[in-house]
């Protein structure tokens, strides 16, 4: 997903694709700890667009940027 796409999306959408994202990476981490999986790099992806979410949120709540136009 790319910025422009996570900055089109309200805060509950992006609030909603946060705890699907901490949710997916848990389940990468575990999967990886347990066994292999098949493409690891997905578990630094993961937790980039995390990084990702979190920014374009706090920069909305600090007023850095505005509200998705919705």
């Amino acid at each position: 997903m790319k910025t422009d796409e996570i900055r089109g999306k309200t805060n509950h959408e992006l609030d909603k694709e946060l705890k699907k994202l901490e949710k997916e990476l848990f389940d990468l981490r575990f999967k990886s700890a347990t066994q292999s999986i098949p493409n690891p790099a997905r578990i630094r992806a993961a937790r980039r667009l995390i990084a990702r979410v979190r920014t374009i949120l706090n920069e909305r709540a600090l007023g850095v940027r505005g509200q998705a136009a919705n």
